[in-house]
């Protein structure tokens, strides 16, 4: 290896996918997205945003060549949610595709891969919706409610799925639901199935879609679901092991989520340096204070650490190797850095961050989002110490 390329930051890896995301987000600057808060949450989806994502095949970057995909590893896609982020945009809109469809890739039958993922590599067909937490289930994801029971070759939904971000944006939503009752299996993970829903056809029988409006523009709805049919090929896998198949995306899932957070990470750094060195008080640059510097650069020490992390789980995800432990510390590590980061912008604008034009109080619930959802840091803190270093079951 020569000294030049030693010199290459760790960070542009796919430079060009970089290059080629940075120019498209160049055409939805910050009054694009100023332009979106505050409005109802059925409106205020960045349509044109997704639609841009959709043509350049960047939604479809996971989805193998042989269905119309890019065919990427997880990390690829991790660049491209990393970099949209790091330019002061919002990948969150529209990256449950790239995970949603891993069930269907892994897990569906050749039937359903055929006709689905070409179409959703196309545009044709919008799989954002991923509808599995519910009121009083929360994480507790084994304990839900929504039933899917057999009726003739087909099944019937009733339940209500809550925090379902982009229903109202989607034409397909995979569905979490109890087909077998709890009190009638072995295991409490066992009897639950997953579907693959046409929201459209089931919104004309039955499902209904509220939006909630919420703190961060997310675009999240309840849905209730009144007796609901659905063809019996919804049925994705077997019946019964739908929890065994979602867990299995969680890892990609994980994966993904972190390299948005390490974007938002960049975007404050970069932020917070650029105003640092140019703000003037008492004849000096705020730069020049430790008070200013000190937390600056630990939220860009913690943010390359949390790199680190989130580029060892994609890579052992790729290898098709097991990686829960690592795509959680990765996911952990990475919504604390990009929290950090975020404090540490938000402390050195003082109080111009928390005016919209300067984008710092919005790209600031989205880290604080993070560190709640799609998991929360306290389940990843669970997870770690029962599996990882063997302690007492805490829940």
């Amino acid at each position: 290896m020569t000294d030049s390329e030693l010199l290459v930051p760790l960070e542009e890896d796919y430079p060009e996918i970089r290059q080629q995301v940075r120019a498209l987000c160049a055409d939805f600057p910050s009054e694009y997205w100023q332009n979106l808060e505050g409005k109802p949450p059925s409106s205020s989806y960045p349509t044109e945003f997704i639609e841009a994502l959709t043509a350049a095949g960047y939604l479809a970057a996971l989805i193998p060549e042989e269905y119309g995909g890019a065919g990427l590893p997880v990390r690829g896609g991790g660049v491209i949610l990393e970099t949209i982020n790091a330019t002061g945009c919002n990948a969150s809109p529209g990256h449950a595709q790239m995970y949603t469809m891993g069930t269907i890739l892994r897990h569906g039958s050749k039937e359903q891969k055929d006709h689905y993922l070409p179409q959703i590599a196309r545009g044709e067909l919008r799989l954002q919706a991923f509808g599995v937490t519910e009121p009083t289930t929360g994480s507790d994801t084994t304990q839900l409610k929504t039933r899917a029971d057999k009726q003739g070759n087909g099944y019937v939904i009733n339940g209500q799925k809550v925090w379902t971000s982009r229903a109202q944006h989607s034409d397909l939503m995979l569905l979490l639901a109890r087909t077998t009752p709890a009190d009638k299996v072995e295991k409490r993970t066992e009897g639950i199935s997953t579907f693959l829903i046409d929201l459209n056809e089931a919104q004309k029988n039955g499902c209904t879609i509220t939006p909630i409006k919420a703190m961060i523009n997310h675009n999240t709805c309840e849905v209730f679901f009144d007796n609901v049919p659905i063809p019996g090929d919804a049925l994705i896998g077997e019946e019964g092991k739908g929890f065994r198949y979602i867990l299995d995306g969680m890892n990609a899932e994980r994966c993904l989520v972190s390299s948005e957070a390490i974007g938002n990470g960049r975007y404050f750094i970069d932020k917070a340096v650029a105003y640092s060195n140019e703000r003037i008080v008492f004849g000096r640059p705020i730069g020049k204070n430790q008070g200013i510097q000190f937390p600056i650069a630990n939220g860009y020490a913690q943010l390359e650490a949390a790199d680190l992390m989130v580029r060892k789980a994609s890579a052992m995800f790729d290898a098709h190797m097991h990686c829960g432990a690592e795509a959680n510390m990765a996911r952990l590590l990475a919504s604390e850095a990009a929290w950090e980061c975020a404090e540490a912008c938000f402390t050195c604008y003082g109080g111009f961050a928390f005016a919209c034009e300067y984008d710092i109080e919005r790209k600031w619930r989205e880290a604080r989002l993070s560190r709640t959802a799609p998991i929360s840091t306290n389940m990843i803190l669970n997870y770690l110490a029962q599996h990882v270093l063997g302690l007492p079951r805490s829940y």
